[in-house]
């Protein structure tokens, strides 16, 4: 037998699958009591009157008199135990049919037999077992009834104690009792199969329920519901992470005062349903609006978008027509490159050039592989794919990556130091391009950050649940003029670099859902740093 719950009882241990809800079994077996009292004081009542004229009692008053009280006492504790819930459900409503088919028995022997027609109150008992208890159980309730009758048929016949005897009137109340019986039985039968498509029913909306929940929660769209007073109902993970709270606000106007004015003209004019939202961290977040009517209210839904993800749809774009415009013009760069290049260094093996000439052809060969330098970086962007996210563990990958970058460099692993939080920390990237990345900003570091002053920090923290990866020289740091242009295609303060490096990290960055910025720190030291997907924050990309 199932156990009992708040909101469903099983009564019956013969059948296992038959529930009652607990609110109406509890009223039920109230009502029951009521009749209970009812009957007993009406026993009691007449019994005792003067103007008894029944049959009640007449054949053994004393017997009468002891179960009709006992009748009346065990009504009234049952009565206090099922106000008070003092005993379970189970076990006071089988007590009281059986001691209903004990007493009412003994008070229908005593008041003349079958014959006085009081065994018509069984029939009130075996109708309520099938209410109150219901299953296999009415039927166990009917046999014991009927066993009573006839039990107490064969004690008067063999003790001579009426005048006659009816077996025939006890078989016919017998089959009453089972009538009723089966009839209980089969209307419990078809409750059984209801509660239990019910009960399936209620189980697929709640796994759908839980679905719904989930996919809501772990889109990477934000989702926020607010009512035309812009109070918040519900938002979703993703819109908290892209607004940087870490509990739902209560109004729009706590996230944005630019977003509750645009909710305000959307309202008024529905054709503005879409706006940039500008964050106090700086990033840019795609907002739309759009009606959502319900049975009894209005409410309304807020879309937030993550810039990062268009820069990608952008970026891949302008990557694949990229790359075949300097796939292109690369190939025609390098075959003159190539020629110009030899004939400098066959130029200078001429043993009569003079030394102006030699420099000449120097500057010749440098200037060559400069140029050859800025056609591998650009055949580089051609050769772009399509970012394969994996999970990566930061701690594991960077210690690995540090002891491959200082081997191929040649440089001391004390140059770098490694900070890390208490926490592991996962990420979603492509690892060829992280690794690229941090090339980069790596070699960057040791080009201009002065090694020689301390060791290259990285470090990896938090900010607002996304993980970050900060690379911190002891540079001189970067003009703000100089700032503005820093991520910008061919834009360099080296006389030896390409000025694509950063571009490139910018560019597999955005590919990736991570952002690259710079800024200077606290005791004005560059830093670069890398904010990536949180691996831990699972999302569905749609």
């Amino acid at each position: 037998m199932p156990p009992n719950s708040n909101e469903t009882i099983f009564p019956c241990p013969f059948s296992k699958g038959y529930g009652i809800p607990a609110q109406q079994a509890w009223l039920l077996l109230k009502v029951f009591l009521g009749y209970r009292l009812v009957l007993a004081g009406l026993f009691v009542g007449l019994f005792y009157s003067s103007t008894n004229t029944s049959l009640l009692g007449t054949y053994d008053s004393n017997l009468f008199t002891y179960s009709s009280q006992s009748y009346l006492i065990l009504s009234i504790i049952s009565g206090i135990c099922v106000v008070w819930r003092l005993i379970s459900y189970t076990t006071q409503a089988q007590l009281l049919i059986f001691t209903d088919i004990l007493i009412l028995t003994l008070i229908m022997h005593a008041s003349g037999g079958i014959n006085s027609g009081m065994g018509v109150l069984l029939a009130v008992s075996i109708a309520a077992g099938g209410l109150l208890i219901g299953g296999r159980c009415a039927m166990l309730f009917a046999a014991l009834a009927s066993l009573a009758v006839l039990t107490e048929q064969v004690v008067a016949d063999y003790t001579r104690s009426f005048d006659s005897t009816s077996y025939a009137n006890a078989g016919m109340l017998g089959a009453a009792f089972f009538t009723i019986a089966l009839l209980s039985y089969i209307l419990a039968k078809r409750s059984e199969q209801i509660l239990q498509l019910a009960d399936q029913q209620k189980r697929t909306i709640t796994k759908l329920e839980d679905l719904n929940k989930y996919i809501i929660q772990h889109l990477q769209s934000g989702i926020i519901i607010t009512n035309k007073q812009q109070n918040i109902q519900m938002a979703n993970e993703s819109a908290l992470r892209l607004i940087n709270l870490a509990v739902l606000p209560v109004n729009l106007s706590d996230i944005s005062s630019h977003l509750s004015l645009a909710f305000q003209t959307w309202l008024a004019d529905p054709e503005q349903g879409l706006v940039l939202l500008e964050l106090p961290d700086q990033s840019q977040v795609h907002s739309r609006f759009t009606p959502l009517p319900t049975g009894n209210e209005f409410f309304y839904m807020i879309i937030l978008e993550d810039i990062a993800l268009y820069n990608q749809q952008v970026q891949q774009s302008k990557l694949a027509s990229l790359g075949r415009l300097t796939a292109s013009i690369a190939h025609e760069i390098r075959n003159p490159l190539g020629a110009i290049s030899h004939a400098g260094q066959l130029l200078a093996e001429n043993s009569l050039l003079s030394v102006q000439d030699k420099r000449l052809t120097q500057i010749i060969q440098t200037h060559s592989i400069r140029v050859n330098h800025i056609i591998e970086d650009i055949l580089q962007l051609s050769r772009r794919t399509d970012s394969r996210r994996e999970q990566l563990y930061l701690k594991p990958w960077l210690d690995n990556y540090l002891e491959n970058f200082t081997l191929e460099h040649s440089v001391n692993r004390d140059a770098f130091r490694l900070s890390y939080p208490a926490e592991s920390v996962c990420v979603l990237i492509d690892p060829g391009h992280l690794r690229q990345i941090m090339d980069n900003l790596c070699r960057n570091a040791l080009r201009h950050g002065k090694p020689e002053a301390g060791p290259i920090i990285l470090q990896v923290f938090f900010v607002q649940q996304t993980p970050c990866i900060a690379i911190i020289d002891n540079g001189a740091g970067i003009s703000s003029e100089q700032q503005l242009h820093l991520f910008e295609p061919f834009f360099t303060t080296s006389s030896s670099g390409t000025g694509l490096g950063l571009y490139i990290s910018k560019e597999l960055a955005e590919l990736n859902q991570a952002k690259l910025n710079y800024y200077l720190t606290d005791d004005k030291r560059s830093c670069f740093r890398l904010c990536l997907l949180n691996a831990e924050q699972t999302l569905i990309d749609l």
